[in-house]
């Protein structure tokens, strides 16, 4: 058994796996990651089931460390800022963090949620299946709560990684974030064929306001056709409704278990997180595809996680005066005389 420290965590930091499954008709949704792919692809670089538990990290960053022996770890985030021992990282790499090190991450330019998967287990107790941490019902992860500093998480059968960080070569997170693809329905015979096309052909603003459960957009409302209250049903992640002041909520990890707003469209799966990981103050738009189309992308996604993900040691571009003075850099000497040389 190893520890991971927290020693410093941000609001909306939290231990998630791939999410609470089976309890829907009680009222306990899955919880779960925001960006399902990115939680899978952090996963599979060390080594573990790609639902298992590992820390979601928010735009209010993380600092860890591994006090107690090496751990191997990989960080997979959006556009966050990661330094190890003040070292650049890239946004997509595997390393062993040394008890000598702290690894910090902080927010960037793009992107709201980022992934630490640890080679090994966090042995933290699943609550109903599951370790995912849904705060507002206080279920799972580290006593139904956020990270915070002073938490050590427990690692069962800890394992070293790569040693000096590599960079992961996962091309799939590269995803256009403007354009989310969404299946109609399962009301969208509430909205006349105008606001449908208008849902489709608008920009939407996404709001600020948003969080695990929801994200909210803005721009000019839509209209109903048959009236803005439906008898409450059952509701997905990606289920987009659409309330009386005509502006779309797209629900997330965290939502409730059901609704009473008709829902114009879901999100599909794979898009899920493209559309977490969009910062407030961007435009998006949505894009209607088919459920064959639909079912094709999640096959295509799953492909593309089965082989090994390839990876290429780091280049160091800056080369500080410490770095310069520990290497060796002097083949030998010479006092100056004709033929007369020592070898360093």
């Amino acid at each position: 058994m190893s520890v991971l420290a927290i020693e410093a965590a941000g609001p909306g930091v939290t231990l998630q796996d791939g999410g609470r499954r089976g309890y829907l008709r009680f009222g306990i949704t899955a919880a779960g990651p925001m960006d399902p792919l990115m939680l899978a692809t952090a996963n599979r670089s060390v080594g573990n089931p790609l639902d298992a538990t590992a820390i979601e990290i928010s735009t209010g960053g993380l600092t860890v460390s591994a006090p107690e022996g090496p751990l191997g770890l990989a960080l997979v985030s959006g556009g966050f800022r990661a330094t190890l021992n003040e070292e650049a990282l890239p946004t997509a790499c595997a390393f062993t963090l040394e008890p000598c090190q702290t690894l910090v991450v902080r927010a960037g330019n793009t992107g709201a949620w980022g992934y630490l998967a640890v080679a090994g287990r966090i042995a933290v107790a699943p609550v109903l299946g599951s370790t995912a941490t849904h705060t507002r019902s206080a279920l799972g992860g580290l006593d139904g709560r956020g990270l915070r500093a002073g938490d050590r998480l427990p690692v069962a059968e800890p394992r070293q990684g790569e040693g000096a960080p590599h960079r992961l070569l996962a091309p799939w997170l590269d995803r256009d974030p403007a354009t989310i693809r969404v299946v109609l329905g399962p009301q969208d015979d509430y909205f006349a064929p105008d606001q449908i096309a208008a849902f489709l052909e608008r920009p939407w603003t996404v709001s600020p306001r948003g969080d695990r459960m929801a994200c909210f957009v803005d721009g000019t409302p839509l209209t109903h056709a048959k009236g803005h209250d439906i008898v409450s049903d059952g509701v997905a992640m990606g289920a987009i409704q659409v309330p009386g002041n005509g502006l779309p909520i797209i629900l997330m990890a965290d939502r409730q278990s059901t609704g009473g707003y008709p829902k114009i469209a879901t999100v599909i799966g794979p898009d899920l997180g493209r559309l977490a990981q969009v910062q407030g103050g961007a435009t998006i738009r949505f894009a209607a595809v088919s459920l064959a189309q639909a079912v094709a992308a999640r096959r295509a996604e799953a492909e593309a996680l089965k082989p090994d993900i390839p990876r290429e040691p780091l280049l160091r571009t800056e080369f500080p005066a410490e770095f310069l003075l520990g290497l060796n850099l002097v083949g030998g000497v010479t006092d100056g005389r004709e033929g007369v040389a020592r070898v360093a």
